[in-house]
Order: C-alpha cells, then structure tokens, then sequence
C-alpha cells in the first residue's frame, strides 16, 4: 500500500464527488443489500444454541445485547460485536453469525443494540456502547464470563464504536478499569470522522467539525496493553483502507499488539462473515487477541 494512504489529511485532496464515493460502502459493493440480507440469514438459526436474549444494560428501550455463553464453562472470554450500518442500520439480530464457531471454541459472544441514527446522536451511541460493556463487565461471571477477558470486534461504523470502547478517559465514570477491554478486532472501521463530516453520512449524523473530531477513535488512542486486529477487505475503498492503516499505525506506535490483515477476495460486507469459519485469517488473528482459551 502507498504510504500516501497514511497520511491523515490526505482526503482532503479529493473533490467532492470521489470523496462520497469513497465512503458510500452500499455504493461501491454491487449487490449490497444481498450481503446485508445475509446477517440476518445466517445470524436467525443460532439463536437455536443457549443464549439470553434481550438483557438490559440501560434504560432506554434499544439498550439491549444478546450474551451466547458456553455451556458448561465458568471462565470463557468474552467476544462483544458491535454492528455497523453506518450508525443507522441493522441490529442485534444480524449480528450473531459467528456464535457457533467462537462458543465451540470456548469464547462467548455477545451482540450489541444500541439507538440508530438520527434518533440518537452519535455521541449518544457511544455512550451506549460503553454501558453495554459495563454490564457485561458487572453481570458476565453468572453467565459464565471471565470479565477480566473481554475482547470487542465491530465492522464499519461498528469498528468506529469499537474505536471508542478501547479509547481512555470513559470507563472511571461508569465504574470501570481502565483496561476492562483487553483487545478489539476491528474492520473497515471509520477512526478519523473529519471526512466522514464531509460526506452523506453527516445528513444523519449531524456532526459539527468539533464533534467529528471528539468522537474520533483518532484522538483517543487505547492503552499501550490493549491487543488489536485490525482489518480490511480487499475490496475496500482506498479511504477504508487508509483509515484503518492509519489507526494500526498510530496505535503500533503507542506500544500496543497490533496484526493488520487486508483479506483479498472479501468486500466491504462479507468480510466479517469469515468469523463463521475457524479456519479463516480474520478469525484465527482474532482468537490470538485472547489469552489461552
């Protein structure tokens, strides 16, 4: 890759028109909605393993996760997906496709809700997303989670949320260590939303430059202990691939653990459905983030 694509100001050479066509993930995938359709598909059947469905973690009526223990485990880490959708799409229900293969492997999951845009503003969505992680942190041992082995994953604007569950500064409000998550694996994430200010998206989200700037996973990098893979599809825009290259880089140079994959063959939607297969890259480089299983 071009060492161009890691400079962080370097979208602003693009005119307009390459810019939204950069961040439009729908519109550069042909066939989009037959992927997306796909996470419901392959999400509904493994809802037929042991799960609690529709826990609480706030008190808003969308602050719900889904939690697929191990049966008959204590101690299992914890895997928490945040979906993506671009803030405003999608759900828990699309999100557990990969439930099967991380519980035979010893690993729970748990999959996020959490508001869509605009019906909450994305500063809202994070604050969500970090108290979801909160009760998992309080309530996970009696479903049998080793709290003290909690990975996030999230693809798209969910890799951005996931960006922010591992950035400093939030966790001693809600009552939290600094390192109750141990490591993310995220995927075409969006971790510097000054572009994404610029483009579509922002008709949604409302972001003024000043909060593009406070909610960028950029400019609050995780603790130097924090594990992450970070990932793309090798179909991926350029600007994707910039994004996520850039975050790997800057949080490398932190001291943090970090595997970059760029995994050929995979657009920007199926590329998280290798999570279903334990033999894919995503998957094993993902399992590497925890400690033993």
């Amino acid at each position: 890759m071009s060492d161009f694509l890691t400079t962080r100001e370097d979208w602003r050479r693009m005119d307009a028109a390459e810019l939204a066509r950069q961040y439009s993930a729908r519109g550069t995938v042909p066939d989009a909605e037959v992927f997306i359709k796909d996470y419901r598909d392959l999400s509904t059947p493994l809802y037929a393993l042991p799960h609690v469905k529709g826990a609480r973690y706030g008190e808003h009526a969308d602050e719900v996760l889904d939690l697929f223990p191990v049966p008959g485990k204590k101690d299992a880490p914890l895997f928490v997906f945040v979906h993506g959708g671009y803030w405003r799409s999608l759900g828990r229900e699309d999100s557990a496709f990969m439930a099967k293969a991380f519980t035979e492997r010893g690993i729970a999951v748990a999959v996020i809700n959490y508001t869509l845009s605009p019906e909450a503003s994305l500063g809202e969505i994070t604050a969500q997303c970090r108290r979801s992680v909160a009760w998992l942190y309080r309530n996970g041992a009696a479903h049998g989670v080793d709290v003290n082995r909690i990975v996030v994953a999230g693809s798209s604007a969910g890799g951005h949320l996931g960006g922010m569950l591992i950035s400093q500064g939030w966790q001693a409000e809600l009552g939290l260590p600094p390192d109750v998550v141990k490591g993310a694996a995220l995927v075409s994430g969006l971790f510097d939303l000054a572009p994404v200010q610029q483009t579509t998206p922002n008709q949604w989200l409302g972001l003024s430059e000043a909060e593009a700037l406070a909610l960028s996973p950029m400019e609050s990098l995780p603790l130097p202990s924090v594990k992450l893979c970070i990932a793309v599809a090798g179909i991926d825009t350029d600007e994707f691939k910039r994004q996520s290259l850039m975050y790997a880089e800057a949080c490398r140079r932190l001291g943090c653990e970090v595997s970059y994959l760029d995994v050929a063959g995979r657009n920007h939607f199926d590329v998280i459905t290798d999570w279903m297969n334990p033999d894919s890259a995503l998957t094993r480089a993902t399992w590497g983030l925890f400690k033993p299983v």
